[in-house]
């Protein structure tokens, strides 16, 4: 499915940090956290899919510190702490008391943090592709954990970034049928990873990103709901570890889709929404 360009959206300050984001739709509020991949932005994880929840849904589509046009900060400290009390502000700023989250890899483990740290912020969540704990049944995990931060340092590094390298990335890591890929959303993707800010994080010997946190902990503390939705053939991490995740959380559900990478939501947008709406529409106060 290709997608356009995308809409100019807006800012707002949180707690001394400026986030981007996209707004659409009508109805409970809905918050979609994009992936850390490079050039990833909440329009380029999103795109296919979020015309269908805004349908009877207001989605707030957030680029994460450090992604798309929101602030390239310098993170100190624990990463998934720091991301959590931000967007927390962040919902502060717009007004949002509590929402639903849609969240991809890096963004999912935001969430599962902010619900766990601010159970009143998050009503239900639904989570794919995230690694918050750094072990599983089937340790050790691909390349110790480490196989989007080596693909990261791949994809910058050598002659630095092309339009090659990044649908090589995708087609290796993020999808299940490579001759699907749309070559807007590559664009998409190469153009903004050329940002000079998000390159310059890439480049630096330092931890810009913050504290690797492990989430064990807070996984046992989360109370409202959580979906576990992953692909049979994510390159990641297999199905038996988020089932390991959806055992740790008291609510926890896992759905596998077949002939699915790590980009659900891009592969198999009607799909995804049909078996995520489902789910967001449960009644989880009852």
């Amino acid at each position: 499915m290709a997608i356009q360009p995308a809409p100019e959206g807006a800012y707002a300050d949180a707690d001394g940090v400026k986030y981007h984001y996209l707004e659409m739709g009508e109805g409970a509020p809905t918050i979609f956290l994009h992936g850390g991949g490079p050039g990833c932005t909440a329009w380029s994880d999103f795109a296919p899919v979020a015309p269908l929840f805004a349908a009877d849904r207001h989605c707030y589509l957030v680029d994460i510190l450090q992604y798309g046009r929101s602030d390239k900060c310098t993170i100190t400290g624990p990463m998934w702490d720091f991301h959590a009390a931000k967007t927390d502000a962040l919902m502060d700023e717009l007004g949002i008391d509590r929402a639903d989250f849609v969240c991809n890899s890096w963004g999912g483990t935001i969430a599962l943090n902010l619900a766990a740290k601010y159970p009143q912020r998050v009503r239900s969540l639904v989570v794919t592709g995230s690694m918050p704990v750094f072990y599983g049944p089937l340790a050790p995990l691909p390349e110790g954990a480490r196989r989007g931060r080596n693909a990261r340092d791949a994809y910058y590094g050598g002659d630095g970034p092309t339009w090659e390298k990044m649908r090589d990335l995708m087609a290796r890591l993020e999808w299940y049928d490579t001759t699907r890929i749309p070559d807007e959303t590559v664009t998409l993707r190469y153009e903004q990873s050329l940002d000079p800010e998000e390159m310059a994080l890439a480049a630096r010997s330092d931890s810009p990103r913050g504290d690797w946190q492990d989430l064990t902990a807070a996984l046992g503390m989360i109370k409202a709901p959580v979906l576990f939705t992953w692909g049979m053939y994510d390159a990641f991490l297999t199905p038996d570890y988020p089932l390991m995740l959806a055992r740790m959380i008291e609510r926890g559900h896992l759905y596998i889709m077949d002939k699915a990478g790590h980009h659900l939501q891009e592969e198999r947008p009607r799909d995804f929404h049909a078996v995520v709406n489902g789910f967001l529409q449960a009644d989880h106060d009852g």
